[in-house]
Formats: C-alpha cells, sequence, structure tokens
C-alpha cells in the first residue's frame, strides 16, 4: 500500500523515527558496512522502499539512486540485483528516471539482461521498460539491446516471465518506434 503522510504519521507514532531520518541511516549504515551480508540486506530493504511515491523525494535528497547504480557495477550479484530491483522500483517516476539516466545508468540496467540471475534480469526488463522514452531511445534500442529481447521474447520454453517480460517491452518501445 503506498503511503501519505497521514498513514506515515499513524505507522511512525510519536516517538518513532521519521522517514528520512531512517533512510539516512540505512544509506550510512550501507556506506559503513565492511560486511557483503549486511550491505545486501541494506541495499535489499532500501529497495524495497523505492516502490513507493511517498519515497521518492528522500530517495532523490540521500542519493539513492546513484547508490543503486553503484551497486550494480560490483561484483556481489546479490548487490546488483538489489540494486537494479531499486532502479526498476523508482523508474516509473520520471524524476527518478531522470536521475538514473544522466547517471549513467542505462548501459549498466542493460548489462543486466545477461544476468545468471533471474530477478536481476526481471528487473532490468522492468527498469528499461519506464526509461525508455524518446530521449533515451537511441542509448537503449541498439540493434544488440534489441536482438537480445527479441531472443528473450523467443524462449517461452525457458521462461515464460522473461518472454512475457520482452514481449510487453517489444510491444510498447519497438513496434511503435518502428511505426514512428
Amino acid at each position: 500500500m503506498f503511503t501519505n503522510n497521514r498513514r506515515q504519521e499513524e505507522r511512525t507514532g510519536k516517538y518513532g523515527t521519521p522517514r528520512l531520518q531512517y533512510l539516512q541511516e540505512l544509506v550510512s549504515q550501507f556506506q559503513n558496512a565492511t560486511d557483503e551480508e549486511a550491505k545486501e540486506k541494506i541495499v535489499a530493504n532500501l529497495a524495497n522502499f523505492a516502490y513507493d511515491p511517498y519515497n521518492y523525494t528522500f530517495l532523490h535528497q540521500l542519493n539513492v539512486l546513484e547508490l543503486f547504480i553503484d551497486c550494480i557495477t560490483e561484483p556481489n550479484e546479490k548487490l546488483v540485483e538489489f540494486g537494479v530491483g531499486g532502479i526498476c522500483n523508482a523508474s516509473a517516476d520520471p524524476k527518478s528516471a531522470a536521475i538514473v539516466t544522466e547517471a549513467g545508468g542505462i548501459p549498466l540496467i542493460i548489462k543486466c539482461l545477461s544476468s545468471p540471475v533471474r530477478n536481476t534480469v526481471n528487473y532490468a526488463f522492468g527498469a528499461l521498460y519506464y526509461l525508455c522514452n524518446a530521449s533515451t531511445r537511441e542509448e537503449i534500442l541498439k540493434p544488440e539491446v534489441v536482438e537480445l529481447i527479441k531472443r528473450y521474447a523467443d524462449a517461452a520454453s525457458v521462461s515464460v516471465s522473461f518472454s512475457n517480460l520482452a514481449k510487453a517491452f517489444l510491444d510498447k518501445h519497438v513496434v511503435h518506434h518502428a511505426t514512428t
């Protein structure tokens, strides 16, 4: 369920931690963490906050989308998964999408399409679905990327979810793009 100010006040209570402060604490914990498992848990937690529009302003203020982008450059597959998951969760928001684009996230997300981790590929499809627009179309719809997405679309026997996401992407962005 999406949050609003009234619901947040009810959930936080009189002595609870305000959302911005809580998210700042998570970001600080991530920055200070040396244990990979702790980092994974923190990024997963931040990614869960990225689905709710109530949190977008806080995430932007704390540079959490940039943190997610940094995570998808790591060799740790869990950090990549949760990082691209957070980007996917926030990418429906135009301002979040612009932040990801301006920070150079698109090529990194495209690389996630080749991940051995199923969730990472699903999240990458979702993120690219929302990030693809008139200003990013050329960067995303490169022939090799479209070819990869078409292969996923044709691979329903391997993964129905990949196939469905790929087909949705192609229907929205490639077919429309080809006719304009």
